[in-house]
């Protein structure tokens, strides 16, 4: 988490150095400052900061590309005149552990349009999603585990 700050300090300071805070400026100077700090390990110590950034870059990408996907769904379904949703309730088993794993989880879920994260059971083993589009409850449950309970898990583990 240390070098992440560092990171943030560096690109402000590369910003700052080129008398234009912007965000491509801001990206640049945080690239920059991840080389820096990638090329002073053997200094500072090694760090998990460098495996976790390209998986929570990958991550983002991935939420971004779902949340682009669905509100298209969505949105399809509400101009035809043609109702294409099939509403449903999953029961989603979890290997996340943890109340921040699935408090996490639960709010990706409901932040992606046509879902919504109900209820977890009292073991916390089962979330309970509604969804707007279940062809088959198995390819629901299927993209919920294999999308975003995999994809954040590897991220925060």
């Amino acid at each position: 988490m240390l070098n992440f700050f560092f990171n943030i300090f560096l690109a402000l300071v590369w910003a700052l150095a080129n008398g234009q805070i912007s965000l491509p400026s801001l990206s640049i100077g945080f690239a920059l400052g991840y080389c820096v700090l990638w090329f002073s390990q053997p200094l500072m110590g090694r760090s998990r900061y460098f495996q976790r950034l390209p998986i929570a870059i990958r991550f983002a990408g991935f939420f971004l590309w779902q949340l682009i996907l669905s509100n298209l769904r969505v949105a399809y379904d509400v101009i035809t005149p043609h109702l294409y949703m099939r509403p449903g309730i999953i029961a989603v088993p979890l290997d996340a552990k943890t109340d921040r794993e699935i408090t996490l989880l639960a709010n990706l879920i409901t932040l992606t349009p046509g879902t919504l994260s109900l209820d977890v059971s009292d073991d916390k083993r089962t979330l309970y999603v509604h969804a707007m589009f279940v062809d088959s409850p198995e390819s629901v449950r299927d993209s919920i585990k294999n999308g975003f309970e995999r994809r954040l898990l590897e991220l925060i583990r």
